[in-house]
């Protein structure tokens, strides 16, 4: 797995206003946790930038005010309004102790059913791996060479060694579907939307029909009339 080494200072306090206040410094909140104790730190905003706005997956190098820890992402928070990051969690990283993270999954191999004309569809871009952090790799290696039309991956179907794959075993991660199919699905869907406009069209001309077709109020003529 590949390095990124990255400084941070250690926060003086915890809790919401520091925290608001760390932001407004362009600084990241972040906690690194899962060794002997609990840390918490904060990382110039832009230093992240390589860290995670990538594809790729980095055992960090944090320089905690000269405290060296190794640890990998856990938990990113996002501003849902601006993107930007509003919090960091870390996993520290021990020697012997597995741990748990997302790895790339990279397609590799000429499918048969592409070659016949088929479209390939990826269901997952990623899957959550358990393992000790020397034996993680830079991405998941899945051979699509043998995916004919028709046919399907499911996570069940992949092995790697010293990795536990921990997404369900049922789930899709990629297939080869047929060109035919795809034009005849979106063909059914312009079609099924078609008859849905002409429903709400009849039913507005019925209603329409109802309101002329109808006998005119009786005119209400005052007592004595």
């Amino acid at each position: 797995m590949k390095t990124f080494e990255l400084k941070a200072s250690l926060r003086k306090d915890t809790g919401k206003k520091e925290s608001k206040n760390l932001r407004k410094q362009e600084l990241v909140p972040c906690v690194i946790y899962g060794g002997e104790k609990i840390v918490h730190f904060a990382v110039i905003e832009k230093n992240f930038k390589n860290l995670i706005y990538t594809p790729d997956v980095f055992l960090v190098k944090l320089d905690i005010d000269g405290e060296k820890y190794d640890a990998v992402i856990q938990d990113i928070q996002f501003h849902p309004v601006s993107d930007r990051i509003l919090h960091v969690d870390f996993s520290q990283v021990v020697d012997g102790k597995a741990v748990t993270i997302n790895l790339p999954i990279e397609l590799t191999g000429n499918s048969l059913g592409m070659l016949d004309g088929g479209k390939l569809r990826q269901r997952r871009r990623s899957l959550k791996v358990k393992g000790l952090a020397e034996h993680m790799p830079d991405y998941l290696e899945v051979d699509i060479t043998s995916l004919d039309i028709g046919d399907s991956m499911k996570v069940g179907d992949l092995e790697y060694e010293n990795l536990e794959v921990l997404d369900p075993q049922r789930a899709m991660v990629v297939g080869v579907v047929s060109s035919r199919l795809i034009a005849k699905g979106m063909q059914e869907a312009v079609v099924e939307e078609e008859e849905v406009i002409e429903e709400v069209l009849e039913g507005d001309e019925e209603a329409v029909a109802g309101e002329e077709g109808a006998p005119a109020a009786e005119e209400v003529k005052p007592e004595g009339e």
